[in-house]
């Protein structure tokens, strides 16, 4: 009777990336395999081992060895989290996919409520955190509230705040979002992008169940930099303004200088000079930094390398071997 059930039921993907994880492995197949099947949804879980140094690799083999219905994925080095989720959602075969860290801080219980919502219409769920993991501390937690607000108001496309990868996402919005030829990505940044209907769930985000976390302040500030960089223009009006304002201030100093000149003679101060001169200088290596990050990522999308090279994929569904 269950299976019968399962095969009225659209195909759930649900894509797991794991990085550091091999103690937390095992605890999420457990809960998700109780989850799905508890709720009987028809379903697939797909790990995938984004070049871990740790033992995630012989973890993930066993479990893919006892259950067929587990594909993992082995990429042949770390190529980030967003590329990992790329991978899974392009080996994907479900109606409905779900993607979440493998670090059991996306709680799987909080799936069977998302796919209420995607029943109920939506295209897009996605978790909020109503409270974040007390490890991460007041200040910290500030400074990504303050990130979101400075965000979406430079932003041309707005990015609901405490909301991260975890999600499901209709086949449709997966579809339109795997076609996108950008390789420096930011999903939670493009499912924004794309549109069609959306709705946020709060939940509170647990403590990690094995492990520390990977998400330095470092990594924190690249994150931040990618995402100003891919979805505002603010960098670059920032130049432009600052331009027009070096130019004003340039030419009252020119008026200034030229009511000394004609009235008590050149002014004198070298200091001054110097400072001027630095402080021009300043503004232009800064104009000519933003300018690069700008090129540099334009440099990157021409050379048309794969987002991911993937060494070996275990119980294949799609019986390819995706680059």
């Amino acid at each position: 009777m269950e299976n019968k059930k399962q095969q009225n039921t659209p195909l759930l993907s649900v894509v797991v990336t794991c990085y550091r994880d091999e103690g937390n492995i095992a605890e999420m197949h457990r809960r998700l395999t109780r989850v799905l099947t508890d709720a009987g949804f028809n379903y697939e879980i797909i790990f995938v081992n984004d070049g871990s140094p740790d033992n995630s690799e012989a973890v993930l083999r066993d479990i893919a060895s006892r259950d067929k219905k587990v594909t993992v994925i082995l990429q042949a080095r770390n190529f980030g989290a967003q590329n990992a989720f790329t991978a899974g959602m392009e080996q994907s075969l479900g109606q409905i996919v779900v993607i979440m860290d493998g670090d059991l801080q996306d709680p799987p219980e909080l799936i069977p409520e998302f796919i209420k919502k995607w029943q109920e219409g939506y295209e897009v769920v996605y978790g909020i955190r109503r409270k974040r993991e007390k490890s991460m501390g007041e200040l910290k937690s500030w400074i990504y509230h303050m990130f979101y607000v400075v965000f979406n108001k430079i932003s041309y496309m707005k990015v609901p705040e405490d909301a991260g990868e975890f999600s499901l996402m209709d086949r449709r919005v997966v579809d339109t979002i795997n076609a996108m030829p950008e390789r420096d990505r930011l999903l939670r940044g493009l499912r924004a992008w794309v549109g069609f209907k959306q709705i946020g769930v709060k939940y509170e985000r647990p403590e990690r169940f094995w492990g520390k976390s990977t998400n330095s302040l470092v990594a924190s500030t690249k994150w931040a930099r990618k995402a100003i960089f891919s979805f505002s223009y603010a960098p670059m009006e920032f130049v432009s303004r600052i331009a027009f304002l070096t130019m004003l201030l340039a030419f009252v100093v020119i008026v200034v200088y030229l009511g000394f000149y004609f009235t008590k003679g050149a002014p004198e101060g070298f200091t001054t000079l110097l400072v001027v001169v630095l402080f021009f200088g300043a503004i232009q290596l800064l104009s000519l930094a933003i300018i690069g990050e700008y090129l540099a990522r334009v440099f990157e999308e021409t050379k048309q390398r794969p987002r991911y090279v993937t060494k070996e994929i275990l119980n294949n569904h799609r019986n390819i071997d995706k680059i």
